[in-house]
């Protein structure tokens, strides 16, 4: 699971949905995502992190330097 990246949208006040739509992709798919059940491409990355307006590591280095990824 990806902890920061659920902090951060629920700072934003973002609802799982509202980032499928901002990301071009599904809900469920977002949520597998956040929830660590599917691959994070580099991409995918670099378009979640542009909607914070943050570096990816910002997000997602903690998690994968702990193995949660």
């Amino acid at each position: 699971m990806y902890k920061k990246l659920k902090e951060l949208r629920q700072e934003k006040r973002y609802t799982t949905q509202k980032m499928g739509e901002k990301l071009g992709i599904s809900k469920a798919f977002y949520c597998q995502i956040e929830n660590g059940k599917r691959r994070l491409s580099y991409d995918m990355a670099i378009r979640i992190a542009a909607i914070f307006r943050v570096r990816p590591d910002t997000i997602f280095y903690d998690d994968y330097m702990n193995g949660q990824q």
